[in-house]
């Protein structure tokens, strides 16, 4: 890590916040600790930073109430939520107010650094993007017009197609988290919609056929790979 990137970090179990901070710490972050959501907002106002992990039961003020004022505040800042809590209902809450991610606890320490650098790439990708375009292989893709071409051929893409291989393309000759893109694209990481993630790769395989130096391969138990030897 060339720089190191800050962390508000808003926990109120002291414990499990030291251990966060320090595990964070270790991995080459700057993680400031804060232990309800007063503090958490002072903090965020008055320093700079790149990333909130809020827990999302805190005393004072509650994570999704922080969010919203941090959202408020700063839009593009992205979010991620811990919580205890499983329901669909919390769960759905987080992502409409902007959340980027949501863990639920317990979880592991190296889930939580994947899903930050994960977000962090994604967010780094967007800022250093000045085209809309991407070169894969033989293939130009329009992302602002969701147009796949090559040569003479263009293919009008549908809006979960173009956001899927944007996706793909922003991981390219990496592995994209199957989860991770459900929850980017459908918000809801349940059966219905990765099935429905399934046959939007499909029809992704049977779009960039034509260039056979292009493969989206399928990673068991963790995503997909889309490989090809130049993506730009």
């Amino acid at each position: 890590m060339d720089e190191k990137l800050r962390i508000l970090l808003c926990e109120d179990d002291e414990n499990l916040g030291m251990l966060l901070r320090e595990y964070l710490q270790a991995k080459g972050y700057t993680a400031e600790l804060c232990p309800d959501g007063e503090a958490g907002y002072k903090a965020f106002l008055k320093n700079k930073y790149d990333l909130c992990v809020l827990d999302v039961m805190m005393p004072k003020k509650d994570g999704f109430t922080l969010a919203k004022e941090i959202r408020q505040a700063n839009a593009q800042i992205p979010i991620i939520f811990l919580t205890a809590k499983t329901l669909k209902e919390d769960i759905l809450e987080g992502f409409k107010i902007g959340a980027d991610d949501y863990i639920t606890k317990p979880f592991s320490m190296e889930e939580l650094t994947f899903r930050i650098e994960a977000i962090l790439r994604r967010v780094r990708g967007k800022r250093n993007k000045e085209s809309n375009l991407y070169k894969i292989g033989r293939f130009t893709f329009d992302t602002q017009k969701q147009v796949l071409s090559i040569g003479e051929k263009q293919t009008k893409l549908t809006t979960k197609e173009s956001e899927l291989l944007g996706l793909l393309c922003a991981h390219a000759n990496e592995i994209l988290q199957r989860d991770f893109a459900l929850k980017t694209i459908w918000i809801d990481d349940n059966y219905f919609n990765a099935r429905s993630m399934d046959v939007y790769i499909t029809k992704l395989r049977k779009h960039l056929k034509e260039d056979e130096t292009i493969e989206i391969i399928n990673i068991h138990g963790k995503g997909y790979k889309l490989i090809a030897p130049e993506v730009e």
